[in-house]
């Protein structure tokens, strides 16, 4: 397979191992006020419990942050990463000299940074990011990746390498220009979306509904409404090739060349009895297979990958300066009917949807929009720009609240969110626990970091040091912040749920071990420097 090499790519390619674990920061919780809306519950650090998030940071921490409760659980990732044109306009910086981008770049790649041409830049800075989102997706979900013709084969040979040549499900276009454009000496009139799986063998993006319009019944046939179909089909396929004789005019079809027919002779015979097969409109032309409203109606249509029946450019500006009053307060929003075009496609009802490129917020837009079908998708929002909260934050409260005054009053969609800011590391520079983020977050990670699962077991008095049972090993972890933990004949009381296995984190331990082999006891030390007791 092709690969990639750039200046810099070797100190990238695993620099998410040493992206710092770091804790998501609640500042608040937002619930919107509408009498058929519900109160969010608060959970135990004050958040609310409706699932959505929006985070302001770094998204290469702020992913690495998601990992404990989201590796392989979100089912459509769609990012709108910049696309490196090499402008340098407004507070969206489509370019990567973006400070902290450079800050990062040379703590990361070193002297060579210096040297990075912007494409060597846009690669180091989107491969790390890359590999975590692979890693946070489901084993059934898809990417969505926003791009133009800057970093386009750039994309798609990284991807190739991440995400695996194999999952590449294909390149939608979306027409995102109608008007000409004169500053150039061609009319730019399309972006691409690669749209990659986890595994192609268990993905399968969902049809559309169908448009009802194209189906007509001139023949007053009384199973209702049908279309024309082809009756020939792409490729070479023997016992698909026969002659079919035209009643009308005893002209003899062969499939087109390189071409089969679409069923068996015996089953276009039972067709033909059936009333299914048709010549054209005069009953001179080539043969057609019927297809009735009522079968499209249980399949839909398989999607496109030329869009342009979605919104513009220029209509997603004006569908969020409606939003803000008529205030232009972003550069490059997306339509959010292109949103809602890739969940209709790539969802379900209990999704979780995830964007760590959020921009104005329009993904959020569209997972509230989605939801108007009695759903329960979640949205995460990861944006880095200080604008976070003024402009994405503020867009989706606006959304659920409703905006606009008088005739262009829009109805809000109601919901709420937990907006954060990144935390502190679970680790200090010394590689010890920091031990001022809280048991809890220590917890999630210690469970994470042996399970690769969610610790969402609720710790009770009567279960304090246990972590949960998994996979029949019960994880414990015998922390006290303020004193030593000794694992001992005396202190095995701690084990209170019966497993095959245990494994024990205290500070130290006084067992024996031939007699926590006969027990099938595994103990580690919680890293904490415990010379201050």
């Amino acid at each position: 397979m092709p690969t990639l090499h750039w200046i810099g790519k070797e100190k990238v390619v695993n620099h998410h191992q040493n992206v710092p674990f770091r804790v998501l920061e609640h500042k608040y919780t937002f619930q919107a006020e509408q009498p058929t809306t519900p109160p969010t519950p608060v959970g135990s650090a004050g958040e609310g419990l409706s699932g959505n998030k929006i985070i302001h940071g770094d998204n290469l921490e702020a992913l690495k942050a998601l990992l404990p409760q989201y590796e392989g659980r979100i089912k459509c990732i769609y990012i709108d990463p910049p696309y490196n044109t090499g402008n340098e306009q407004w507070v969206y910086n489509d370019n990567v000299n973006h400070p902290k981008i450079k800050k990062w770049l040379g703590e990361v790649v070193g002297k060579q940074g210096e040297d990075l041409s912007r494409h060597d830049k846009w690669l180091c800075m989107m491969y790390p990011r890359l590999v975590l989102l692979h890693k946070l997706l489901a084993d059934d979900g898809a990417i969505f990746i926003s791009i133009d013709d800057n970093e386009q084969a750039n994309l798609k040979l990284i991807c190739d390498e991440i995400f695996g040549v194999n999952n590449f499900v294909t390149n939608f276009i979306w027409h995102h220009r109608k008007s000409s454009q004169n500053d150039i000496d061609f009319s730019l009139s399309h972006n691409s979306t690669l749209c990659y799986s986890k595994n192609r063998n268990t993905f399968r993006l969902n049809s559309l509904p169908i448009t009802e319009a194209k189906f007509k019944n001139p023949d007053n046939d009384p199973r209702g409404s049908w279309v024309a179909d082809p009756m020939d089909a792409p490729n070479i396929r023997e016992n698909l090739q026969y002659e079919i004789v035209n009643p009308n005019t005893n002209k003899i079809y062969l499939p087109p060349k390189g071409r089969h027919w679409r069923f068996t002779k015996e089953k276009y015979d039972i067709a033909f009895a059936d009333n299914r097969i048709l010549f054209g409109k005069t009953g001179k032309s080539k043969p057609q297979y019927k297809r009735f409203l009522f079968e499209a109606e249980t399949k839909g249509v398989n999607p496109f990958t030329i869009w342009s029946d979605l919104g513009t450019a220029t209509e997603a500006t004006k569908e969020l300066m409606q939003i803000f009053n008529g205030e232009k307060v972003f550069q490059t929003p997306k339509p959010v009917s292109l949103l809602n075009r890739i969940l209709e496609i790539s969802t379900n009802k209990n999704s979780i949807i995830l964007d760590s490129f959020a921009g104005s917020g329009t993904t959020a837009q569209a997972v509230l929009n989605a939801n108007k079908d009695g759903g329960n998708r979640k949205f995460i929002l990861i944006e880095m720009e200080d604008y976070a909260d003024s402009i994405t934050a503020e867009r989706v409260k606006r959304v659920m609240q409703g905006y606009g005054t008088g005739k262009s009053t829009t109805e809000g969609t109601g919901g709420s969110f937990d907006y954060y800011e990144l935390g502190q590391p679970l680790f200090k520079e010394d590689k010890n626990l920091n031990e001022e983020i809280g048991e809890e977050k220590i917890r999630e990670y210690i469970y994470f970091s042996e399970t690769k699962q969610y610790l969402d077991r609720e710790q009770t008095p009567e279960h304090k040091y246990l972590l949960d049972t998994y996979n029949d090993t019960g994880y414990y972890f015998y922390y006290e912040k303020d004193k030593l933990t000794t694992l001992s004949i005396e202190t095995l009381d701690i084990v209170t749920e019966q497993a095959e296995q245990y494994l024990i984190y205290a500070d130290r331990c006084l067992l024996d071990k031939d007699y926590m082999l006969a027990k099938n006891i595994i103990f580690k030390k919680i890293p904490r420097d415990i010379r201050r007791f």
